[in-house]
């Protein structure tokens, strides 16, 4: 394709289905991010097997010191794994409802608000939304769209415990286990 200048090459995305240039901002590559993830849990796994192990190997010493001490540490395994699983499911489902929302034009735009040099947005620009986003909440709670959009406020304002709250809410409200 040859640059007639009508585009910015900064900005180009990739081609649309027609061969027409889609210009925007360039999406941010995951993959870093997802090997990242990838390798961390196959350590965890690799070390919970010899932790494991390791428990076993207590069990297996006959005595009623090394018996109790395998017990647990064979649960510390099992305890790491379940949250390996929580962690990366809730992920998994907050980066769906983020999907949806970004399709469907919801998602918070911020871009505009003042931001600090270290990317925070000033606070009273994140109270400003936060107030604004509130009263969205607030004339329909029940809707899973209203309530992911709350969290992410929550999170701007830096209320990290209850975002963390109205996002587990908020896919809850998705599957439909919660009204």
């Amino acid at each position: 394709m040859v640059d007639d200048g009508t585009h910015d090459e900064g900005t180009h995305t990739g081609d649309t289905e027609g061969g027409a240039p889609q210009l925007g901002p360039k999406k941010k590559d995951a993959r870093p991010i997802v090997w990242m993830i990838g390798f961390l849990v196959v350590a965890l796994v690799v070390y919970f097997v010899l932790l494991g192990w390791r428990g076993f190997q207590l069990i297996a010493t006959g005595t009623a010191a090394g018996i109790g001490l395998g017990l647990g540490v064979i649960a510390l395994p099992l305890i790491g794994a379940w949250l390996i699983y929580a962690t990366l499911r809730a992920g998994l489902e907050h980066q769906k409802l983020a999907a949806i929302m970004a399709e469907e034009g919801r998602e918070l735009d911020i871009s505009n608000l003042p931001h600090r040099a270290s990317g925070r947005m000033e606070r009273d620009a994140a109270d400003e939304l936060f107030a604004q986003v509130k009263a969205e909440w607030e004339a329909d709670p029940n809707d899973w769209r209203n309530t992911y959009r709350i969290a992410r406020a929550y999170d701007y304002a830096g209320d990290r415990p209850r975002a963390r709250a109205m996002m587990k809410r908020a896919v809850a409200q998705f599957h439909g286990r919660e009204q």
